[in-house]
C-alpha cells in the first residue's frame, strides 16, 4: 500500500501576519480593503492598517504584552478585524469565543484559557454579553478598570467594550484608540521585530468527543499559508471581492476568508450577521467575485422571495462548506448565482483547517461528490483505524495529515493533543474518507461521535456530562439525528429517575436557558435503556436508528454516519 502524497514545495510564506498585513497596506494603499455595505463603511489598506496600529498602541497602554490571551465576544463588526490585526502585531493570542455561547460556556473558556482581557458586544440574539460577564464577574461593578481583580478567573485584568457605550469597569474602543494616539512607536515596533512565524496568533475552541471544548492553538504560520493555498484553489487576486457572512470566531472566516484576502490583497465585504437578504444585497452593491457560505445559507439565499430582483452576475467563484452540499443547491448556485466556479473545502479547526479542497475548473459531479484534492504542501494518508496500517485507493479509513498546517496543540492540554497528533506528527481527523485513482477525496463518515449541525461541531459528551446536572434525568446519551436542513440535530436519549415528572420540553428548556441554543436537542426521546455491545458500549447508530424511526426518517439518510459507528462499535 502506498501513501497518497503531494508535492511539497516551499511554503508561500515565513513572515508574520503582522509583516504580511503592512506590507500588503504599503502595496495596495489606497484599494478597498474591508466594506459594510449596509452601513456605508469603507477602509481603504492605508486607513484600516492606520487604525489598526493606534489600536494596539492602546493594547500596550493598557498593559498587554506579547504571549497574553485576550478573548473577543462579538458578532461580526468592524472593529473585531481591528483587535485581530492589532493583537498579530503584538504577539498577543486572540482567543475567539462562540457568538452562541451563555454563561456556561463563557465561564469555561474565560478560565481554561488564561484570558488576561476580554473584548465584547452588547449581546447577540437572545444573550445580554455585559450581563452575562457581570453575573459571572460581580467585580467589574466594583473594581477600577484596569485593575480588575476576581476570585473565579484571576488572571483576568482588563475588559473593553466594543462600541462607544461606557459600562462600569470597562473601556471602550474609542478609549482605547485615544489613549493609542499618544503612544509612542519605539515599543511597538520593538515587540513587532520580535513576534515569529511559528508563534500562537489565534485560539479557537473546538468541540471534540470527550466533554467540554478544547482550544485550539494556531500559528501565524499555519493559517497565513493555509489561507493564501484556499485562495489560490479560488484564483484570487487583488480585484477579487469576497462576500463573508460566516462568522469570524471560526476558521471559515478568520482563514478562509480573511486570510485568503489578506495573501492575495482582495477585498473583504463583510456582514455583521448572515440575512439571506443583506447578504444579496452586499453581492450586488458591491459587485462581489466571491461568496462564502454553508449549504443552510446558500439555499436561504436561492429560496428568499426577492431573490430573482438582484443581480449577481458579478460572482464567479466562493467556498461551500461546513456539511455536504446536495446536487441541486450546487447546480443552483452555479447556474442562478452565476458562481460557475464554486469551490468545496474540507477540514478541521486542528488543520488550520482546510486539508482538501476543489478547484474552480472541477467538474459539479466532482464539487458534490469529493471534497476535491489535497492543498500544497500537506502530506495525507488514509489508515486502518484498527492496525494503523496505510490504505490504498477506495479503501475506508481514517483520514490523517502532516505538515505546516497542523495546530500546534490543545492549549494546557498536553494529554488530548497526544491522543490526535502522533509521535510522528500526524493530526487524525477522526474521519473516515477514501480517495481514487485521480487523488479526490471523499468523506464518508467519522470515526468519532461527533455531531455536526450546519457546519457547528457539536460535542455529545459535552451535552451529556450538561444534562448529569438536571434533576430528573437518571442518565443521557446524545447522538446525531438526520435533517434536512441542518444535515443533522441533536438528539437526546432521557432515562427519567424513579417517579420523575419531566417532559421532553422541560428537556430542552434546561438547555435553552443555560447553553448555547444550536446545542439544545431538537428531538427529546424517553426510553428505559440504551442498546449495548456484547462488551456493555453504548451503540448510538442503533439510538439513531430508533430516532429515524419515531420520526419517519428514510435509512438511506443516515447510512453512512451508520457504517461509521459499525466501524467503531
Amino acid at each position: 500500500m502506498r501513501d497518497m502524497k503531494v508535492e511539497t514545495p516551499m511554503l508561500y510564506t515565513e513572515t508574520t501576519i503582522g509583516a504580511l498585513f503592512r506590507e500588503q497596506a504599503a502595496r495596495y494603499a489606497d484599494r478597498d480593503c474591508m466594506i459594510y455595505p449596509d452601513r456605508g463603511l469603507h477602509f481603504t489598506w492605508r486607513e484600516f492598517e492606520a487604525r489598526t496600529e493606534r489600536l494596539a498602541k492602546g493594547l500596550l497602554a493598557l498593559g498587554l504584552r506579547p504571549g497574553d490571551h485576550l478573548g473577543i465576544w462579538a458578532r461580526n463588526v468592524p472593529d473585531w478585524l481591528t483587535l485581530f490585526f492589532a493583537t498579530a502585531q503584538l504577539g498577543i493570542v486572540l482567543v475567539t469565543v462562540n457568538t452562541a455561547y451563555k454563561s456556561h460556556e463563557l465561564a469555561y473558556v474565560l478560565k481554561q484559557s488564561d484570558m488576561k482581557a476580554l473584548a465584547l458586544v452588547d449581546g447577540f440574539r437572545d444573550v445580554n454579553y455585559v450581563e452575562t460577564l457581570y453575573e459571572l464577574v460581580p467585580e467589574l461593578r466594583t473594581r477600577a478598570r484596569g485593575d480588575l481583580r476576581s476570585g473565579a478567573f484571576p488572571q483576568l485584568r482588563n475588559v473593553i467594550f466594543i462600541g462607544q457605550e461606557k459600562h462600569r469597569g470597562m473601556y471602550n474602543l474609542p478609549e482605547l484608540f485615544q489613549l493609542g494616539e499618544h503612544q509612542p512607536d519605539g515599543p511597538i515596533t520593538e515587540i513587532r521585530n520580535a513576534v515569529q512565524c511559528n508563534d500562537v496568533v489565534n485560539m479557537q475552541y473546538t468541540s471534540g468527543t470527550t466533554g467540554f471544548p478544547k482550544g485550539v492553538m494556531l500559528t501565524h504560520r499555519n493559517i497565513l499559508n493555509n489561507g493564501y493555498y484556499i485562495g489560490e484553489r479560488q484564483k484570487f487576486t487583488e480585484a477579487d471581492r469576497v462576500c463573508l457572512p460566516v462568522p469570524l470566531f471560526h476558521c471559515f472566516g478568520i482563514v478562509l476568508g480573511v486570510m485568503a484576502a489578506l495573501t492575495h490583497g482582495s477585498t473583504l465585504v463583510m456582514l455583521e450577521t448572515f440575512d439571506p437578504l443583506l447578504a444579496l444585497a452586499a453581492v450586488q452593491k458591491e459587485k462581489c467575485t466571491a461568496l462564502y457560505g454553508v449549504p443552510t445559507m446558500f439555499t436561504a439565499e436561492l429560496n428568499h422571495p426577492m431573490f430573482d430582483i438582484f443581480d449577481l452576475t458579478s460572482l464567479r467563484t466562493g467556498i461551500m462548506a461546513g456539511s455536504p452540499c446536495p446536487m441541486e443547491i450546487m447546480k443552483r448556485v452555479i447556474s442562478d448565482m452565476h458562481c460557475a466556479e464554486i469551490t468545496i473545502a474540507y477540514g478541521l479547526t486542528e488543520g488550520s483547517p482546510v486539508i482538501c479542497q476543489t478547484s474552480t475548473d472541477d467538474p459539479t459531479e466532482r464539487r458534490v461528490s469529493t471534497v476535491g484534492k489535497v492543498l500544497p504542501a500537506i502530506e495525507v494518508k488514509v489508515i486502518d483505524p484498527e492496525t494503523g496500517g496505510t490504505l490504498g485507493v477506495n479503501q475506508q479509513g481514517e483520514l490523517c495529515c502532516r505538515g505546516y498546517n497542523v495546530m500546534k496543540g490543545y492549549y494546557n492540554m498536553p494529554e488530548a493533543t497526544a491522543t490526535v497528533v502522533d509521535a510522528e506528527g500526524w493530526l487524525h481527523t477522526g474521519d473516515l474518507a477514501t480517495f481514487d485513482e485521480e487523488g479526490y477525496y471523499r468523506i464518508t463518515g467519522r470515526s468519532k461521535d461527533m455531531i455536526i449541525r450546519g457546519g457547528e461541531n457539536i460535542s455529545p459528551r459535552e451535552i451529556e456530562e450538561f444534562y448529569h446536572t438536571m434533576p430528573g434525568i437518571k442518565d443521557v446519551q446524545v447522538a446525531g439525528v438526520p435533517d434536512p436542513h441542518f444535515g443533522e440535530v441533536i438528539g437526546a436519549f432521557v432515562i427519567p429517575r424513579d417517579g420523575a415528572d419531566i417532559t421532553e420540553e422541560d428537556v430542552r428548556d434546561f438547555a435553552r436557558e443555560r447553553i448555547a441554543r444550536y446545542k439544545t436537542p431538537k428531538h427529546v426521546f424517553f426510553v428505559e435503556e440504551f442498546p449495548l455491545t456484547a462488551n456493555g458500549k453504548i451503540q448510538k447508530y442503533r439510538l439513531r436508528e430508533y430516532a429515524c424511526q419515531k420520526l419517519g426518517i428514510q435509512k438511506s439518510d443516515f447510512d453512512a454516519q451508520e457504517a461509521s459507528d459499525a466501524d467503531t462499535a
